[in-house]
C-alpha cells in the first residue's frame, strides 16, 4: 500500500497508522487544527486561574501609601534624576494623613547606604529616592543655570540649631523612629537631608567641629574627663589647634565670635542650666584643671552635661562677661521669640540628657531615646516656626550630633572631603577616613519645599559653612576645605518673604 500524501505533498505514515490504531481501540484523536485550538484554550483559562489567584505586584510593595526613605547609591540617584528630569513639581506633595512604614531597625539600618555623591544638576520627583510621595533632590556641584547668573542662597537672617545626641539616622529619621512627630509630621513640612554625616566620635569633638571648624583633640573625642586647657597649643594647617586638652585658646575662631565682630546675635539655649531647680548657673563648666563629673555616660550624672554645651569650651567665650547673658538656658528662648529684634542671628539649641534622644537614661528609670525627645520638639519647633523672626527670614535644622561609636547602630563613616584629625590618634576606619557615621537632618524653613529629600552629602563642616556663607563670613578650619560644600540654592524654594 502506497504511504498517504499530506496537504503539502508530505508522506505522514505515521499520522495514519496511529489513526487506524486508535479507530480499533475505539478512540480518535482530534485534528491537528482542533489540538492546536484546544491548547490554546487550555493556556488562556490557566493564565485567567493564576491571575485570580496570585498577588499583583502593584497589590504589594508598589502600592503601599506610605513613603519609603531610602538612601540611594549615587549612581542610581543620578539615573533617576535624569530619567525624571521633565517632572518636576506635579506630584511631590505628601498627604500629612499617610502613616510612615516601620521595618526593624536591623532593615533600617541597611537604608543609609554610603556613597559618593551624585553629580546630576536636576532636581526630581518620587523615583529618586525610593520615595512615593516625596520629591528628592539631586543637585550637582555648580549652580550656574543655562542662561542666566548663578542661584544664591536665599535671605536667611535667623539660623536656629536643634542637637540632639547619640543616635543614627535609623532611630532620629527613618521609619523605627519613635518620634513621630518628627520622622513624620516635620518631615513633610522640610527637606531631609539622608546622607548628612557627623565628622567624629564623641559627642563634643561633632559640637566643637559645628561652631568652630576644629577637627577634636583626644580629649574632646572623649567628651573632656578633664576640663583642661589645650597645652603648648600650635596653629597648624587649616587653622587646626595643636595639642591636647579640651579649652581652647583666645585666639581661636569660632563662629559665634564671627558673628559678634559684624554686630550679630547670638544665644547658646541648654536646657538644665540657668532655670529654676537648676544647679548649674549660666555659661556652666567646670574650673580649670579639674576633673568634669557630668562627662560620664552613665545614668546617674543628671541631666546637665558640660559637653553638650560646646560654647565652654572656648576661652574666648567664657572670659567674655557676655558667656552669662548669651550662654544660657532653655527658658529663656519663648521670651526671645517675642519679636525679630529680640530673636538672635544665630540660635544654638540643647536638649538637656532626659530629653536629647541619647538612648542612655539621664537618671534611673528615666524614659530615654526620642520618645522623650519628642516631647521637648513639640512644645519649642512650634515656638520657633510661630515666631515672626522664623517666618520672614528663617532657617531650622535639626540634627544629630553623631551616631553612636560602639553597638548595633556602631557607624564611623565619613564624607566630604574628611580629613584625617591631627589630634585624633584613631585615624583611619577600614583604609578610608574614620568619621561620625551618618545621623542626618532636616531643614524647616518658608524658603524650603515640603516632604522633600536630598541625596547629596554633608557634614557638620558643612552646616557651618552655610551658615557663614548666610551672614558673609570667612569659612573656619575645616569649612573651607575644597571638598566641604554649603547647602546649595537649589535647595531652597525661594519663596518671598511671608508677611509682605
Amino acid at each position: 500500500m502506497e504511504a498517504p500524501i499530506g496537504a503539502q505533498g508530505v508522506v505522514v505514515p505515521a499520522l495514519m497508522q496511529a489513526e487506524r490504531t486508535s479507530s480499533r481501540s475505539g478512540l480518535r484523536l482530534p485534528s491537528p487544527r482542533v489540538s492546536l485550538l484546544l491548547v490554546v484554550l487550555f493556556l488562556g483559562f490557566g493564565v485567567i486561574l493564576g491571575d485570580a489567584a496570585g498577588s499583583r505586584l502593584s497589590d504589594t510593595l508598589a502600592s503601599q501609601r506610605s513613603p519609603l526613605k531610602l538612601v540611594l547609591p549615587a549612581a542610581m540617584a543620578t539615573n533617576a534624576a535624569t530619567a525624571q528630569d521633565t517632572e518636576t513639581s506635579t506630584s511631590a506633595e505628601l498627604s500629612p494623613s499617610q502613616p510612615e512604614p516601620t521595618p526593624t531597625p536591623a532593615a533600617e539600618k541597611a537604608a543609609p547606604v554610603k556613597a559618593p555623591s551624585s553629580s546630576s544638576g536636576s532636581s526630581t520627583e518620587g523615583g529618586s529616592s525610593g520615595s512615593q510621595g516625596r520629591a528628592s533632590h539631586s543637585h550637582g556641584g555648580s549652580s550656574e543655570p543655562a542662561n542666566g547668573p548663578a542661584a544664591k542662597l536665599p535671605p536667611i537672617k535667623h539660623v536656629f540649631v536643634v542637637m540632639l545626641s547619640d543616635e543614627p539616622y535609623a532611630s532620629v529619621f527613618g521609619p523605627a523612629s519613635t518620634a513621630p512627630y518628627l520622622s513624620g509630621t516635620l518631615e513633610r513640612e522640610g527637606e531631609l537631608l539622608v546622607r548628612y554625616d557627623a565628622v567624629a566620635h564623641e559627642e563634643l569633638a561633632n559640637e566643637l567641629a559645628l561652631i568652630s571648624g576644629q577637627g577634636p583633640t583626644a580629649e574632646t573625642a572623649a567628651n573632656c574627663p578633664n576640663y583642661t586647657e589645650i597645652a603648648g597649643a600650635s596653629v597648624g594647617p587649616e587653622e587646626q589647634v595643636l595639642g591636647s586638652g579640651c579649652v581652647y585658646p583666645p585666639t581661636t575662631q569660632t563662629l559665634v565670635g564671627q558673628l559678634t565682630a559684624k554686630h550679630l546675635t547670638w544665644r547658646a539655649y541648654v536646657q538644665g542650666i540657668d532655670e529654676s531647680g537648676s544647679q548649674a548657673g549660666a555659661c556652666a563648666h567646670p574650673l580649670l584643671g579639674q576633673a568634669d563629673p557630668t562627662a560620664a555616660q552613665s545614668s546617674s550624672t543628671g541631666a546637665y552635661a558640660t559637653f553638650r554645651n560646646p560654647f565652654v569650651y572656648f576661652s574666648s567665650i567664657v572670659g567674655s562677661p557676655t558667656c552669662a547673658s548669651d550662654d544660657v538656658g532653655l527658658a529663656s528662648l519663648k521670651d526671645n521669640l517675642a519679636s525679630v529684634k529680640s530673636t538672635p542671628s544665630f540660635s544654638y539649641i540643647v536638649p538637656d540628657r532626659c530629653h536629647d534622644g541619647n538612648p542612655t537614661p539621664c537618671t534611673p528609670g528615666a524614659p530615654a531615646g526620642m520618645a522623650p525627645a519628642q516631647t521637648l520638639l513639640k512644645q519649642i519647633v512650634p515656638e520657633i516656626t510661630g515666631s515672626k523672626a522664623y517666618k520672614e527670614s528663617g532657617l531650622l535644622v535639626i540634627t544629630v550630633d553623631q551616631a553612636p561609636s560602639s553597638g548595633a547602630f556602631a557607624d564611623s563613616s565619613s564624607c566630604c572631603g574628611q580629613p584625617l584629625f591631627p589630634n585624633d590618634p584613631v585615624k583611619t576606619l577600614a583604609g578610608a577616613p574614620r568619621g561620625g557615621g551618618t545621623v542626618g537632618a532636616l531643614l524647616l524653613s518658608p524658603y524650603v519645599k515640603g516632604a522633600t529629600t536630598s541625596q547629596e552629602q554633608f557634614n557638620h563642616f558643612s552646616l557651618l559653612r552655610t551658615i557663614e556663607d548666610f551672614f558673609s563670613l570667612e569659612h573656619l578650619g575645616y569649612a573651607g576645605l575644597s571638598a566641604v560644600k554649603s547647602l546649595e540654592p537649589e535647595m531652597f524654594t525661594r519663596l518671598p518673604i511671608r508677611g509682605k
